[in-house]
């Protein structure tokens, strides 16, 4: 009974104000039309096209330096692995890690002169999953052929590079 009667009150009190407030003129301002509103817009967004294109140039030149070195290194590794001369493949194969390790400097010194936050963060993701390799040698382990080569770099260039490609498409 007790909530009954609170309900009934407070449905008053809010009606008595409502009707109040009909009573009363109506003072203020017209609403302002589309026309007459104050236009308000986002701040552009910052055009990093050109410095992008310039750190892009810089990185598309990994392919003809660092990645071709790497590829190099690792089929003469591969050749003498097939001699069955451990001892010169070892020594391919540590020339190969320090090819992979220069792509990693490179990528990471080159978008680290981006302006894109973006493209500066995708810079470090592919910096990091090279070095990731570098110390992965168990990767070049299973590189046995030039078969093997073929098989697993294509898609391990790509694994490594994906991040900053998607910035470089129109290079």
């Amino acid at each position: 009974m007790r909530r009954a009667l609170l309900a009934v009150i407070a449905g008053g009190t809010l009606l008595a104000g409502a009707a109040c407030d009909s009573d009363a003129e109506t003072t203020a301002a017209p609403a302002p039309t589309p026309s007459t509103a104050p236009a308000h817009s986002l701040p552009p967004l910052p055009d990093y096209t050109a410095n992008t294109n310039l750190v892009c140039g810089r990185l598309n030149t990994i392919y003809q330096g660092e990645l071709r070195a790497f590829g190099a290194a690792m089929g003469t590794m591969i050749t003498y692995k097939e001699a069955k001369q451990t001892a010169e493949a070892q020594k391919a194969e540590n020339t190969a890690v320090s090819k992979l390790k220069a792509v990693a400097v490179k990528i990471r010194k080159d978008t680290a002169a981006a302006q894109d936050p973006e493209f500066k963060a995708a810079g470090i993701i592919s910096a990091t999953k090279v070095e990731t390799s570098v110390k992965d040698r168990k990767y070049f382990d299973k590189v046995k052929t030039l078969k093997d080569l073929n098989a697993t770099i294509e898609g391990q260039f790509s694994q490594w590079l994906i991040p900053v490609s998607g910035f470089c498409r129109t290079q």
